[in-house]
C-alpha cells in the first residue's frame, strides 16, 4: 500500500524537483552535439549515422515499460531505472568516443544508444505521471510546464556543452554518464505521490503563473546567451557566470514551497458535509465494493435482484465511459483513441522531419552556421509546449472548448509553414522555423492532458507512452524514408555529396503540407466527437474528477 504525503507543500516541492529531472530527461536532444565525433572517430558513413539517429528516437519515445512500472512501483524506483539506463548507455558511448576502448561492434553501439536515450522515457514518465496525479485539477497546466522544460533542456545542455565542456563530445558523454544518475539520486526523494488538494486553491493560479513566467524568462535568457556566444568572443569566466545564472533560474520553482514554509497561509476549517469538495483521485468507486455481491447465491429471485439494483444495493459492472479510468485494452478499441493517435502522429511526425533535417535545410538554403536556427526552433518549441497548456486550460475552463481544437489551429498553420519552406522565398526561413517550432510544441502540450481527460489517470502512463510512439514512427516514415530519399535523389541529380538549393527538400515540404491537411481533418472529427465529454468534465468552469466505473 502506497502512503501518500499530505499537506499543500509536497506537491510543489515535487514539481520543483521534476524541473531538474526534466532537464536530464532531455538528454536525447544532445545527439547532434556528439554525433559528429561518433562519425569521425569510428569512421561511420552518413547512412550509419542516420541509423544511429533512429536508435536515438526509438530509445527516447518507447515508454510502454515505464508506463506499466508507474502503476506497479513508486516514482523513486522508476527514476532509478532511468538513472541506470543513462549510466550504462552513455558509459559505453563515452568509452568509444574517448577511445578508452578502441573498437566495439556497430550493433552494440546501436543498442547502447537505445538504452541511453530510453532513460528519457523512464525519467519523463515518472515525473509526468506523478505530478499529474498530484495536480489532477490542473492537468493541462502541469503538462505544459513539464513538457516545456523538456524543450528548455535542449538549450540548457547545449549551453553547458559550449560554455563549460569546451565543445568536447567525450566530456559531454562523461557528464551525461555521471550527471544524470547523480541528479536522479538527489531528486528521487522529493518526487513522490501526494494527497491531491480537495478543491481548487485560490493561490494555485499564482504559483503556476510564477513557474510559467520563470520558464519563459529562462528560455529567453538561454537563447540570448547562445546568440552572444556565437556572434562574439566571450571569456571562460563570463561563460561560467552565464551557466550559474541558468542554475539559479532552474531553482526558481522551489521558491513556492519555500514561501509556503516562511509565510504559511491559515486554512479555513471546512464543514464535514461540504458538498463543494472534489472527489478524491484514484480511489475505488462505491460500486466496486458491491460488485462481489452481484448474483451471489442462487436464493435471490429475478424480482428481488432488479429491486436491489434499483435501490442501489447492487450495481452492474459496466465498461468505462470517456472521462473515466480506462485500462489500456479498453482504450485501444475506442475510435477516439486512434483519432488522437493518428492526428498526433501526422502533426508531430511532419514536425520532427524538419527538426531532424534542420541543419541540412539551412545549409541547402545558404546558411552556413545553423546554431542560431536550431536555437530558434528549440525556443519556439518550448513556447508551444508551455503555451498549449496555458491557452487550452483557459478556453477549456471558460468555454469548454476541447483541447484538440488547438491541434486543428496549429496544423493549419503548419500547412502554411511548409508551403513557405517550399517556396524558398528570401527572408522566410527564420519565420517559418519559428512558426513550425511553436506548432510542433503544441502537439505535445495538447496530446498529454487530452489523453488523461479522455482515458483517466489510473493507466495514464501506459496509454500516454503508446501515444508517444507517433514520434519515432513519424521520424522513420517521414524523415528517414521520405526526406532522406528526396535529398539523396536531388544530390545525385546535381552530382554532389551535399545537396544545395530549394529543390533538396521542396517535394518533402509539399508532401508534409498534405500530411498536415489530413491531420487537420482528423483533429476536426475528434474535436466534434469529444465536445460532450469536455462539457461534462468542465461544467461550471472547473474540472470534475470522475469516479471509476469499478471495472
Amino acid at each position: 500500500m502506497v502512503v501518500l504525503k499530505e499537506g499543500s507543500r509536497p506537491p510543489w516541492v515535487g514539481l520543483g524537483a521534476a524541473v531538474w529531472v526534466q532537464i536530464a530527461a532531455g538528454n536525447a536532444y544532445t545527439f547532434p552535439l556528439y554525433s559528429p565525433s561518433l562519425k569521425s572517430v569510428l569512421g561511420f558513413s552518413q547512412q550509419q549515422l542516420t541509423i544511429l539517429g533512429v536508435a536515438n528516437d526509438i530509445g527516447e519515445n518507447v515508454g510502454i515499460l515505464p508506463g506499466i512500472a508507474c502503476n506497479k512501483f513508486p516514482p523513486w524506483a522508476v527514476l532509478l531505472v532511468g538513472a541506470a539506463c543513462a549510466f550504462l548507455g552513455y558509459g559505453v558511448l563515452w568509452l568509444v568516443v574517448s577511445q578508452t576502448v578502441q573498437s566495439l561492434p556497430y550493433w552494440l553501439l546501436w543498442v547502447a544508444l537505445c538504452i541511453a536515450t530510453n532513460s528519457s522515457a523512464w525519467l519523463g514518465t515518472a515525473v509526468l505521471v506523478t505530478n499529474m496525479r498530484n495536480f489532477p485539477l490542473s492537468r493541462g497546466t502541469v503538462a505544459g510546464i513539464l513538457k516545456g522544460y523538456i524543450g528548455i533542456s535542449a538549450q540548457a545542455l547545449t549551453e553547458v556543452f559550449t560554455m563549460v565542456l569546451d565543445d568536447s563530445a567525450s566530456k559531454l558523454l562523461l557528464f551525461l554518464t555521471l550527471g544524470i544518475p547523480g541528479l536522479c539520486l538527489g531528486m528521487m526523494y522529493f518526487i513522490r505521490r501526494c494527497t491531491p488538494a480537495s478543491g481548487e486553491d485560490s493561490s494555485e493560479y499564482g504559483h503556476f503563473l510564477f513557474t510559467q513566467a520563470a520558464s519563459v524568462i529562462l528560455s529567453i535568457y538561454l537563447l540570448t546567451t547562445t546568440i552572444l556566444n556565437v556572434t562574439i568572443s566571450i571569456s571562460s569566466s563570463i561563460c561560467y557566470v552565464f551557466v550559474g545564472v541558468m542554475v539559479i533560474f532552474l531553482m526558481s520553482p522551489l521558491a513556492i514551497p519555500l514561501k509556503m514554509t516562511l509565510f504559511p497561509r491559515k486554512r479555513k476549517p471546512e464543514a464535514e458535509g461540504d458538498s463543494s469538495q472534489t472527489a478524491p483521485l484514484l480511489v475505488p468507486s462505491a460500486s466496486s465494493s458491491n460488485l462481489g455481491s452481484f448474483r451471489e447465491g442462487e436464493e435471490m429471485s429475478d424480482v428481488e435482484f432488479l429491486l436491489a439494483v434499483g435501490e442501489g444495493a447492487v450495481k452492474l459492472k459496466r465498461k468505462p465511459r470517456r472521462g473515466e479510468d480506462f485500462k489500456f485494452r479498453e482504450a485501444v478499441v475506442k475510435a477516439d483513441f486512434w483519432l488522437l493517435w493518428f492526428a498526433y502522429f501526422l502533426g508531430v511526425g511532419s514536425g520532427v522531419t524538419v527538426l531532424n533535417n534542420l541543419a541540412q535545410i539551412g545549409v541547402s538554403l545558404g546558411v552556413n552556421d545553423t546554431t542560431i536556427l536550431l536555437s530558434l526552433f528549440s525556443f519556439c518549441n518550448f513556447l508551444g509546449r508551455l503555451g498549449a497548456g496555458v491557452v487550452s486550460e483557459l478556453f477549456v475552463r471558460s468555454r469548454t472548448i476541447p483541447r484538440t481544437f488547438w491541434m486543428i489551429v496549429t496544423q493549419i498553420i503548419m500547412i502554411i509553414t511548409f508551403l513557405l519552406y517550399a517556396s524558398a522565398l528570401p527572408g522566410t526561413l527564420y519565420p517559418a522555423t519559428a512558426l513550425l517550432g511553436v506548432c510542433f510544441g503544441v502537439q505535445f502540450g495538447i496530446m498529454i492532458p487530452t489523453t488523461s481527460e479522455l482515458f483517466g489517470l489510473r493507466n495514464f502512463g501506459v496509454i500516454f507512452n503508446f501515444m508517444q510512439l507517433g514520434n519515432p514512427i513519424g521520424a522513420l516514415v517521414f524523415s528517414g524514408s521520405l526526406a532522406g530519399y528526396v535529398y539523396d535523389a536531388e544530390a545525385a541529380r546535381q552530382r554532389v555529396v551535399q545537396c544545395m538549393g530549394p529543390n533538396c527538400f521542396r517535394l518533402t515540404f509539399l508532401i508534409l503540407a498534405g500530411v498536415c491537411g489530413l491531420g487537420t481533418l482528423l483533429s476536426i472529427i475528434l474535436t466534434i466527437r469529444i465536445r460532450p465529454v469536455y462539457q461534462m468534465l468542465y461544467a461550471g468552469g472547473s474540472f470534475r474528477v470522475q469516479q471509476t466505473s469499478g471495472h
